[in-house]
């Protein structure tokens, strides 16, 4: 009888926090792990929206929430999935580094307290977290192309310096390396049990962040990986451009796109009222706040749960926060409409586009190196990427984002290769320029490889509205 009462009473106390938990995700006090990965086809919300969590109209704080991307249960994601008889053959990664420390500080007010050393049993937890400080430790004598070789494999200070990465940026991509190497290699065998230096292609701008953010990743994706195998180039650019930087069409295109973002925060009188509020609370000319770009810091106290600066005249609070960021929802809708930094990405992004396009060539043609390719970049490397291919309603960037190219080659017809487009884990393939009618024209399952190629060689300039047939002439030519 004693047994029986004790386990009514159990099946009651799991009933009642099985509807707690359902309530609770119902009013949206508790995350769903499905509001980063969700996306509805035939919904015109932007990429990644989730039709339960996600709200009507643009809220700033939920949009904040998204863009510090705090870890917690693993991701749901559709990297690695075609048809059964398509085969991987490449993988091109561009991500974001994660979590930093602010670039920018708010004037005449304290830095926000955040440990940028790692610390195995303080959250954000992961489990390798440990032993990627251990095997960091081992690779003091790696061999980087310059300046690379100077800096950090990971963070290591008490108070964090400006733009260093977190603990929550260094296991961001711990878990973004383990979901890979989960799909990639113990699902699709992408790289060969003796993988060699050749197999990999790793490439980062010179900031700690993006080589330490690259290496969490990597750690990841090959734990424990032989030093001797890794080797990072260095990019000076965060285009990641290389020897084809200079356009000056380019820099038109930018010059305009400032103009337009200038332009609009003067028409904003609720925006100018808060800085000016945030001004005379840290006692600044509200010239010398807007220079400091506040909401930078801002989003550092809002993504680690610290709480805003206050001074002698007042606290800088949620509402000044919350206005500045809708600023900015509103600042990426009219950038979209007007179109100004679609000219600026579609010759920003060609250059690392082209050489991706390349190397997947390359590899249909029986190449059997560079499989993996990691550019460890910035938010202004990825967000013309997805503006130059068609991806107008993908959010920008948040911490530790992950922009991915499949290549993959049909095993009954084996001259035939496709390619998926995958951000944050949602395959948008069918959301880019180059691939969005592709079903109104063929019932191939996959984007056919030929669709980007004919996209980067020739259609990025005609997006132009130019008579250029190339890069140099579209950089160059007169009248932009």
């Amino acid at each position: 009888m004693l047994f029986r009462n004790r386990f009514l009473l159990l099946l009651a106390l799991a009933a009642l926090l099985a509807f707690l938990s359902l309530s609770l995700q119902f009013f949206h006090l508790t995350p769903v792990s499905s509001a980063k990965n969700g996306i509805n086809g035939k919904s015109r919300k932007r990429i990644m929206a989730d039709p339960v969590t996600e709200p009507p109209g643009a809220d700033p704080v939920y949009e904040a929430l998204l863009y510090c991307n705090i870890p917690s249960v693993a991701e749901r994601s559709m990297e690695g999935h075609a048809p059964h008889h398509f085969k991987l053959v490449s993988v091109h990664a561009f991500i974001r580094h994660g979590d930093r420390y602010p670039l920018y500080s708010i004037p005449k007010t304290k830095r926000p307290e955040i440990d940028c050393t790692l610390v195995a049993d303080r959250k954000p937890y992961h489990p390798k977290l440990e032993a990627f400080v251990s095997h960091m430790s081992k690779g003091s004598g790696a061999s980087f192309e310059s300046p690379l070789n100077s800096l950090p494999l990971y963070p290591n200070h008490p108070l964090c310096e400006m733009g260093e990465l977190t603990q929550t940026g260094v296991v961001q991509h711990l878990q973004n390396g383990q979901l890979l190497r989960d799909v990639y290699l113990k699902k699709h065998h992408l790289l060969p049990n003796n993988w060699s230096t050749a197999h990999l292609y790793l490439e980062t701008t010179g900031k700690s962040r993006t080589l330490q953010s690259a290496l969490a990743l990597l750690y990841g994706f090959l734990p424990d990986f032989d030093w001797k195998k890794i080797y990072f180039r260095h990019q000076p650019s965060t285009l990641f451009c290389s020897g084809s930087c200079y356009c000056p069409v380019r820099n038109q295109y930018l010059e305009k796109e400032q103009r337009r973002q200038y332009l609009l925060r003067l028409k904003n009188g609720l925006l100018e009222r808060t800085y000016g509020e945030m001004a005379r609370i840290v006692d600044v000319p509200t010239k010398q706040l807007r220079a400091a770009n506040p909401i930078d810091s801002m989003l550092c106290h809002f993504c680690h749960n610290v709480s805003f600066p206050c001074t002698r005249s007042g606290c800088i609070d949620m509402e000044h926060f919350k206005v500045i960021k809708t600023h900015q929802i509103e600042d990426e809708r009219e950038r979209r409409e007007k179109k100004l930094y679609l000219g600026y990405s579609l010759l920003g992004a060609h250059p690392i586009l082209n050489q991706t396009v390349d190397r997947m060539q390359r590899a249909t043609e029986g190449g059997k190196e560079e499989l993996f390719t990691l550019y460890s970049a910035h938010d202004v490397t990825l967000s013309p990427l997805l503006s130059a291919l068609g991806l107008s309603e993908a959010r920008f960037p948040r911490f530790a984002a992950r922009l991915i190219f499949e290549l993959w080659q049909d095993r009954e017809k084996p001259s035939e290769h496709a390619v998926r487009v995958l951000y944050n884990g949602v395959d948008v393939t069918f959301h880019t320029s180059f691939c969005r009618d592709h079903h109104r024209r063929s019932p191939k399952p996959l984007c056919p490889l030929e669709n980007l190629v004919r996209f980067v060689k020739r259609d990025m300039f005609v997006a132009l509205d130019s008579s250029s047939t190339n890069y140099f002439e579209a950089c160059h030519r007169e009248g932009a």
